[in-house]
């Protein structure tokens, strides 16, 4: 049975119980006994029904999952070449992001087709993503039979104006929400004005005041859609080499993020309306954390929630890059990315990573508190998105 309908129970039996007491048809509680009883007090004012918040609600539901249920929820994995949907009963998966392995040479039918059966496999939905940058990172519409021509690279779009942003953008959310992802891991909030950089590519090659003004509209767009976006990479990717295959150090000052990197990752924040998410970048940025890359490091999440404010879903990059594959002990780097902050972990290697975790929490190397709080961020973020059914909510 989907688990949305046990919660549907829940929440009945938490008001049949007298928990949450049941609304008057006029919405408001009978007036208390001792005012009918003295009429020469002036009544109060009626008191509210007491009503679960959403948070509360998401709580609640949490209470009726096993760790290993939570535990699942964080991780957010390559789709698997075999056995995606059973995996996703095996592992409790929080969702899958598709690659160009994924879509390549199948039909829409046959996209949308496999993606329900992960969907249908799934006890809470599934977050279901994929890269469409445009330009040079598009894995849905590389494929001919998805579409007819690439989306062109966001560089080429900003300079044909504001209004082009709009409509590539709504476009690219069309056509991936009929298909069945829920969420586009773009835009790519970072500042490159030197055609030399590793990610000049996949910016739109302007100064930081122009790439806050193109995540807000992109955002804003796609959070009209309906479906999630992704700001990439925080702290600000600058001219760092490829963590694809190695380390990268930033020794740029707090300085430069302050007045740059971080301008188009806070108008993106405040254009996403709770259904924007954060990634954070494997590069060692030595002004906020000499050691660790940012993706592991707890001081950079510090800064994201703290001077940014930002209190939505950060996701790492692909934990299986070389860039952070040999700081975790034990091989178990999702931990270490759980512990800085991180809500969801993107990894090819989630099924060693996942157990990993969950040994932690049982253990008592990772606080089952943690688990919990980032938990309720994604079934959160996933309830903005619309994922969550209305049965859910009660």
């Amino acid at each position: 049975m989907k688990r949305y309908f046990v919660i549907a129970i829940l929440l009945l039996s938490l008001t049949s119980c007298g928990s949450i007491p049941p609304a008057q048809p006029d919405d408001t509680l009978p007036l208390e006994q001792t005012t009918q009883n003295n009429p020469l007090e002036e009544p109060e004012e009626p008191a509210l029904p007491i009503a679960l918040t959403d948070t509360e609600t998401l709580s609640a539901f949490m209470e009726t999952m096993t760790v290993e249920e939570k535990v699942g929820q964080l991780f957010f994995v390559r789709c698997p070449a075999s056995n995606a949907a059973a995996d996703v009963q095996t592992y409790h998966l929080g969702g899958y992001i598709l690659f160009g392995r994924d879509t390549m040479d199948k039909t829409a039918n046959d996209l949308i087709q496999a993606i329900a059966s992960y969907q249908d496999a799934a006890q809470i939905p599934l977050l279901i993503g994929v890269d469409e940058e445009g330009g040079t990172v598009v894995r849905v519409s590389s494929n001919p039979h998805l579409r007819s021509a690439k989306f062109s690279a966001p560089r080429q779009i900003w300079q044909a104006g504001a209004e082009a942003v709009d409509a590539d953008t709504h476009e690219k959310d069309l056509l991936l929400k009929a298909l069945g992802f829920n969420v586009n891991l773009a835009p790519v909030a970072d500042v490159s004005t030197n055609s030399s950089d590793f990610i000049y590519a996949r910016t739109i090659g302007e100064d930081a005041q122009t790439v806050a003004f193109y995540t807000d509209a992109v955002v804003k767009t796609m959070s009209a859609d309906n479906i999630g976006s992704v700001l990439k990479h925080f702290p600000g990717y600058g001219n760092n080499v490829d963590t694809h295959t190695g380390i990268a150090i930033d020794q740029r000052p707090m300085e430069t993020f302050t007045a740059n990197d971080f301008l188009p990752f806070q108008s993106g924040i405040a254009a996403g309306d709770g259904k924007t998410a954060i990634l954070a970048s494997h590069n060692i940025v030595e002004c906020m954390d000499a050691e660790l890359p940012a993706s592991l490091s707890p001081a950079v999440h510090q800064i994201l929630r703290e001077t940014l404010k930002f209190d939505g879903v950060i996701m790492t990059d692909d934990l299986a890059m070389d860039a952070v594959a040999a700081y975790a002990k034990d091989g178990a780097v999702s931990v270490m990315a759980v512990q800085a902050g991180n809500d969801l972990i993107i990894t090819t290697d989630y099924r060693t990573q996942i157990p990993k975790v969950i040994e932690a929490v049982k253990t008592g190397a990772l606080d089952e508190s943690v688990i919990d709080t980032a938990c309720l961020r994604v079934l959160q973020w996933k309830q903005n998105l619309g994922l969550l059914p209305t049965e859910l909510l009660g």
